[in-house]
């Protein structure tokens, strides 16, 4: 199976196609940005489709980061997402970044925690701990930087992630022993991909994960009243 990937969850536009058993892909471009990612996609996935033999209609499947992340930029990935694989008639799946961050840590930290830890702003992260194995054992959240800490547990931790650094400091002051072995804004795309590749379309929906609401207000001042 070969598989297209994007993110535009985070702090990148990115996106990669990648063969089911192959250890790079066969196309990657990652351009890093906060805003934007709208205008960036498509030409940034046309350019990637390019240099693939085969193009669009070589893909069996599509996979973008669902959340936690950007409003703007999550619906911006899985619209385009959800219209690829729609004209292709091929499955399309979802993959949390968190996911995204920790895969490439697993069955390599052994006897530590992974936990990716995401800048959520305000003082909090999205974060979410696995066993050195993959196993759950924090649910994904959105939290403090020290209540992220404290539900770590008895560590020792290693951390990735744009908050990773920030939990890390509050690991440190209650005396676990803690690793950042990544400060990433966004995850690697490549993750993305082999994730996706894995993924039950029945279960992982390319479908926004937003952990709270969006903060945004309606634009209701200049709105007619309905009769």
């Amino acid at each position: 199976m070969r598989i297209l990937a994007i993110d535009t969850a985070l702090g990148a536009c990115s996106a990669c196609v990648l063969e089911a058993g192959a250890d790079e892909p066969l196309a990657i471009e990652r351009l890093p940005m906060d805003r934007g990612h709208a205008e960036a996609l498509m030409p940034l996935v046309e350019r990637v489709m390019t240099g693939v033999e085969g193009g669009f209609a070589s893909l069996g499947r599509v996979a973008v980061t669902v959340g936690p992340g950007s409003y703007t930029g999550l619906r911006v990935g899985v619209s385009a997402a959800r219209a690829i694989a729609f004209a292709r008639g091929i499955p399309a799946v979802g993959v949390t970044t968190v996911a995204a961050f920790a895969a490439p840590l697993i069955g390599r930290e052994q006897g530590r925690v992974i936990a990716a830890a995401l800048d959520a702003r305000h003082g909090q992260v999205w974060f979410q701990a696995l066993t050195a194995e993959g196993k759950p054992l924090v649910s994904l959240r959105q939290v403090s930087y020290r209540d992220a800490a404290r539900a770590i547990g008895a560590g020792p931790v290693s951390l990735v992630g744009s908050g990773a650094l920030a939990v890390a400091n509050e690991a440190w002051a209650i005396g676990l022993d803690a690793l950042v072995i990544d400060g990433a804004k966004a995850p690697d795309v490549a993750w993305v991909a082999r994730l996706g590749l894995i993924a039950d379309p029945e279960t992982a929906p390319p479908r926004p994960l937003y952990l709270k609401a969006p903060e945004t207000t309606p634009q209701d001042k200049a709105r007619l009243p309905r009769r």
